[in-house]
Parts: C-alpha cells; structure tokens; sequence
C-alpha cells in the first residue's frame, strides 16, 4: 500500500512533471483538497486537466492559530476516506497538492495521521515546482548565483522571521503574507530591500498578478509569493 504526495505546480498544468502525470493517471484513488465539498480547489483544477477521477476531501486550509479543532478534524476526516480506500483493496493512493508536498504542504499532516494508523503503509512524494521558481521566471528574477544564501519563510504569524531573514540572508521568499502586505513592503523599505522585490499571486491562472513589491496596496491573495533577490553589483560578482 503506498500513499504519494504528488506536487503539481504552482497552477499552471503545463508545470506538472510527466512522473506526476502518470501517478496521477495509474493511482487507484486521487484525492484533493479543497475548502469546501462544492468548491474546487487550486490542485483540483491542475489535477482535471490530466484525469477526471479526482476526488474531494475538505481541509481548513484558511484556518490559522495553529492546530485547531476543525483542521485537525479534517485531518482525521481525509485519512478515514484513505483508510478506507486501502481496506477496500486499493494499492495506491495519490494526494495533490500544489508546489512541492514537502514545502508547507497539507500533504505532510495526512500522511502522519495515516501512517499513526496503518504504520505499514509507505509514503512517497512526487516533487512539484514551486511558487517561488514560477515567481522568478515570470518575472526574470535570479534566485541565487555564487555563494547567494536563499531563505524562505512564511509569513503566517506575521513578518518577524521575514525581518531577520532580510537582515542575515541574501535572497529572503515569503509565502502566505496576503494578510500582512502592508506590513511586508514597510519591512522591505525599512531595511533597504524594496528595489527590485517582486510579488505575484494565481501564477499560471487567470487573474495571473505579478507586480514590483513597491506597488502593493490593499488586500493581496492569501497565497502570495514574494522575492527580494539579493543586493549585485557586478556579474560573478558572487563567486
């Protein structure tokens, strides 16, 4: 019995590898996640473009405080219907999630709470690209070169760890800083690292916004990516 974690991009079914695609297609059951039993999610509509077996579970994707009652029921609600799958003889068990399931993924906490009950069961993962590669290519942003140093960090319990990430790293990603936004662009001018930052949000879906950070205002998506890339002066300057 296998439960895969396969990672399908940041939104754009043109990003899934050709290994998730065939996971995708030979699993026995495809499940993904999304807020509601009635709304389709962001893997969702990547997943149908390649097989229409995809099958709901409901996470508290928008709950934040931690472990909280609903999201660790959804927990336990998503690795029944796993369970549940394996004992009616399914040999494997696909669960996709955006970007990458081993980069703050949903993915994560399903596979602990199914393997709590059915410890023979093997885990594996399928690597996805992730916002931050997407974010730089669209929008011609380098990552790293040299010795570069990259951090990323979520933003979720506010933009501390992005303040001392900015201060000690060379290039810093932020996830999940749509609650914070204004806050995010005071950081950055507040430790001169506000020229050349670059945001986006839906990456690869329509409504696609990819902006210099400078021009952030009011509400952004909650799933938004930042990148404040490292201060150049010259090329290979870094080596």
């Amino acid at each position: 019995m296998k439960l895969i974690g396969v990672g399908v991009g940041p939104g754009d079914p043109e990003l899934v590898t050709v290994k998730a695609v065939r996971i995708l297609r030979e699993a026995d059951l495809v499940l993904v996640p999304v807020l509601a039993p009635d709304e389709a999610g962001r893997a969702e509509s990547v997943v149908r473009a390649y097989t229409d077996r995809a099958e709901r579970v409901v996470f508290a994707l928008n709950d934040r405080g931690g472990v909280t009652p609903r999201r660790a029921a959804a927990w336990e609600a998503a690795a029944d219907r796993v369970v549940r799958a394996f004992d009616e003889g399914a040999a494997a068990v696909a669960f996709a999630t955006i970007g990458d399931p081993n980069v703050y993924s949903t993915f994560t906490y399903l596979s602990q709470t199914v393997r709590h009950r059915r410890p023979q069961v093997a885990v594996q993962t399928v690597p996805g690209i992730t916002a931050m590669q997407d974010l730089a290519a669209r929008s011609g942003t380098v990552l790293t070169e040299g010795t570069e140093s990259l951090a990323l960090v979520s933003l979720t319990g506010g933009t501390g760890r992005l303040r001392t990430a900015l201060a000690c790293c060379d290039t810093v990603v932020a996830y999940k800083f749509g609650a914070v936004a204004d806050q995010v662009v005071a950081v950055l001018e507040e430790s001169g690292r506000l020229a050349g930052a670059v945001c986006g949000a839906r990456l690869g879906l329509p409504g696609q916004d990819v902006r210099p950070a400078r021009e952030l205002t009011g509400e952004v998506p909650y799933l938004s990516t930042l990148i404040a890339p490292a201060r150049r002066t010259a090329k290979g300057g870094k080596l």
